[in-house]
């Protein structure tokens, strides 16, 4: 008998659950999107030091996954494979971060940032500019710039503990 009413408990919660996801899902109307990229970071001060695109190319590769809903907020999961010359190195950042729409195709946001498997994290203050593609038929809806200036806190494990801060532009495509 207690498996009985354990089962109707089950299956009283599934349909309620299945119920309240549908009835949040239409009214939130969330759309995705996402994008894809390329980013430069120009110019980085850390440490005491100064170092620019010449001092050390990097290029990162942002991959990221929108969700949209009724108003002027986007939440953003971005992912960022990046390569370095000196050291070579390759590199992961995670960084989710909330992106504004201002008007015009202007947003602005911030993003969280954590470097997998290092000591490194901070956050992205960012303004973007986009531009509709006059005949959105096309997988991609949209190109855009992006000016990031991301601050990381370097605090590694019985070492100094640094700061920097990097300007970098991020070009990329939007769907």
């Amino acid at each position: 008998m207690l498996r009985n009413v354990f089962r109707s408990f089950a299956s009283v919660a599934a349909v309620a659950i299945v119920m309240f996801l549908g009835a949040t899902a239409a009214q939130a109307q969330i759309t995705v999107g996402g994008h894809v990229g390329f980013v430069i970071p120009w110019v980085t001060h850390g440490g005491g030091q100064t170092t620019t695109i010449g001092d050390n190319f990097q290029i990162g590769f942002p991959l990221g996954v929108s969700f949209h809903g009724q108003g002027r907020m986007t939440l953003d999961l971005e992912m960022v494979p990046s390569i370095s010359d000196d050291p070579r190195t390759v590199s992961l950042t995670v960084d989710p971060g909330l992106v504004w729409s201002i008007s015009h195709g202007w947003a602005a946001g911030g993003r969280v940032a954590f470097d997998v498997n290092s000591s490194q994290f901070g956050f992205i203050p960012l303004l973007n500019k986009s531009w509709k593609f006059k005949n959105d038929k096309g997988f991609f809806k949209a190109y855009f710039i992006e000016a990031d200036l991301p601050v990381k806190f370097n605090r590694p494990t019985g070492g100094p503990a640094t700061n920097s801060v990097t300007f970098a532009t991020h070009f990329g495509l939007g769907f």
